[in-house]
């Protein structure tokens, strides 16, 4: 692993990072997904893309994202999910999830502003992007499971019976 990757694999373990360009008034709902990678679980800040409207901005005119940070698109029902750079400042990996949360496909280190269309194979639960390299960086790639509420596969949330 290169020395910057090496930095930004240890700050998203660590769930570090400096101070996000995410903070605007624009920003969407935020959330946290696990990808379990082998032994390792890395958990990503991720800002949540459910209007039309949020999720045709996506990271749109954004200089950076933090390296322990992600944007989620969350399509319900499933469906084939297209994307595009255009306007689109980042370089990102684009992971394409299933219904269960199984990786299903990654479009690593995309080409700033291009107008190239990235596809899902086939209908996909959600769409989390990264910054352009972590997929590699931190071994995620298809097969790699994620953890969140909109899959299937998802824990339940523990409940204390004391509290109740």
């Amino acid at each position: 692993m290169t020395g910057r990757g090496a930095l930004a694999a240890a700050l998203v373990l660590l769930g570090l990072g400096a101070a996000s360009a995410t903070e605007g008034p624009r920003r969407c709902a935020a959330d946290t997904v696990t990808l379990l990678t082998g032994e390792e679980a890395v958990r990503f800040r991720v800002e949540l893309a459910r209007t039309p409207s949020e999720q045709s901005r996506g990271l749109m005119y954004r200089p950076q994202l933090d390296a322990d940070a992600g944007m989620l698109f969350i399509y319900d029902p499933p469906r084939q999910a297209r994307f595009w750079m255009k306007n689109t400042m980042i370089p990102l990996d684009m992971l394409f999830i299933d219904d269960t949360g199984r990786v299903e496909s990654v479009a690593a280190r995309t080409v700033t502003y291009s107008r190239e269309t990235h596809a899902s194979d086939g209908a996909v639960r959600a769409v989390l992007e990264i910054n352009g390299g972590m997929a590699a960086d931190l071994g995620i790639d298809p097969g790699t499971q994620a953890v969140h509420p909109a899959f299937r596969t998802a824990p339940q949330p523990h409940r204390c019976p004391l509290a109740d």
